[in-house]
């Protein structure tokens, strides 16, 4: 898997990963995986998860640069994969974070830098 992956999270929880080195979300303990997207899939995800949440950052993601198992997988029985990520994130993996607020409207729409 060679093509970046994302994550998306508080801006919070972003600065104390940065602090001690290595990020891990609030549901990691339960979930034992961190929960990915691919690009096409980001305002999706965003939409669905975190519609009306502003102090939010994607992370993207370079995987070759990851030591954990990395699967691409739908856990909600549905076609489209995922990439999971079966450890830590290691800051060293994040290539940037990019602030991402939401819309008035509560939705919200790629950071210029991801547009393609």
């Amino acid at each position: 898997m060679n093509q970046l992956i994302y994550h998306i999270t508080s801006l919070a929880e972003w600065d104390y990963a940065q602090s001690i080195g290595v990020y891990q979300p609030k549901g990691f303990v339960i979930e034992q995986f961190i929960h990915c997207s691919y690009l096409d899939q980001l305002l999706t995800v965003a939409d669905h998860f975190f519609r009306g949440q502003n102090s939010l950052v994607i992370l993207v993601v370079e995987p070759s640069k990851i030591d954990s198992d990395l699967v691409e997988e739908n856990l909600e029985g549905g076609t489209e994969l995922y990439p999971h990520l079966y450890g830590l994130l290691p800051c060293t993996a994040v290539k940037k974070a990019l602030a991402f607020p939401c819309n008035a409207d509560g939705s919200f729409t790629l950071p210029e830098e991801l547009k393609v």
